[in-house]
């Protein structure tokens, strides 16, 4: 997949077929409208291409920091998640728009001309249903197919029911995180919800009583971190290895309580160093809530519980 951030060297490509949205989390949903995109790039012999936008809209079009009410944002996938998604699902172009307050002035007729046309040189658009685009949202699939001739390209909605007979949503999907809720927001997804980090040093009170982590400070600050507790996850190491996993999310209350909350996750059967290196998490199953143990001989017990309650998740893993 060709990567281009700036429109400006974006290659006109005459007979594309396009989907545009912003993809948080690439759900069964998004998923529909790729797989139709991928169909109709083939029945046209054209390339396919996804637009997207970052940094988030809601970023740009926040209310101001004196507003009473702080904004709540938790992205489902950082930019490079969904850029390695996309990859993934078979695109040919992803075309990343940079999201500022002056392109979110255009209006539909500017956005149509200067992006989808002269830009993308669109032959035919996918979207989802309801989709909307332009200054105030003002543009639809009515008034693209009203003037499709005019335009020189048609479009296509996939309908509502083919979206809503998954039930899926990503506010569905990020409730169920907040929930610790794993294998719900997982069926919405369609694969294990992923955390990815850098492993930085911690206090290594992990090793003292032979379980070590490798503490992960997760690099996108917008990303939705699940609700506290511990959890089995696959784990992928910067070299490309899978390893069965355990992780934690919490404040560790019985070694080091009221501290600020941390990733840490520990690789069964693994002896190595991670340090300054990414690691990848795929969570499967919430093991339990985080708790408060006497001592540290009452959590390495523990720790050996939710080791063996990792791998009876993780079987085939």
């Amino acid at each position: 997949m060709q990567v281009f951030r700036d429109p400006a060297q974006f290659p006109h490509l005459g007979n594309a077929s396009v989907t545009t949205g912003t993809f948080d989390g690439l759900h069964l949903g998004h998923q529909k409208i790729l797989k139709r995109l991928l169909e109709v790039a083939r029945q046209t012999g054209g390339p396919s291409v996804v637009i997207t936008y970052w940094p988030h809209p809601r970023l740009v079009l926040a209310p101001p920091p004196t507003h009473p009410q702080p904004m709540d944002l938790h992205l489902l996938s950082s930019l490079e998640e969904r850029i390695a998604q996309l990859a993934d699902f078979g695109i040919d172009y992803l075309l990343i728009v940079p999201f500022t307050r002056e392109f979110a002035q255009l209006t539909s007729e500017e956005y149509i001309q200067q992006i989808l046309l002269d830009t993308v040189g669109t032959r035919k658009l996918v979207i989802g249903y309801d989709h909307r685009f332009g200054k105030n949202r003002e543009g639809s699939f009515e008034y693209l197919s009203q003037n499709a001739d005019r335009y020189g390209m048609s479009v296509e909605e996939i309908p509502r029911e083919d979206v809503d007979a998954v039930a899926v949503s990503s506010t569905r999907i990020r409730r169920a995180l907040l929930a610790g809720d794993v294998l719900t927001a997982n069926r919405y997804l369609g694969y294990s919800y992923p955390l990815t980090g850098t492993v930085v040093r911690g206090r290594q009170l992990g090793r003292t009583i032979g379980f070590p982590t490798a503490n992960m400070r997760v690099e996108e600050p917008l990303k939705l971190v699940p609700a506290r507790g511990v959890y089995a996850v696959m784990a992928t190491t910067a070299a490309g290895t899978h390893h069965q996993a355990m992780l934690n999310i919490g404040v560790r209350p019985t070694v080091a309580g009221n501290l600020d909350q941390t990733v840490e996750t520990h690789l069964l059967d693994f002896d190595g160093d991670l340090y300054d290196q990414p690691l990848t998490v795929q969570l499967v199953a919430r093991l339990r809530n985080e708790q408060k143990f006497d001592g540290l001989d009452a959590l390495k017990a523990q720790l050996a519980q939710d080791a063996e309650a990792a791998r009876q998740h993780l079987v085939g893993g």
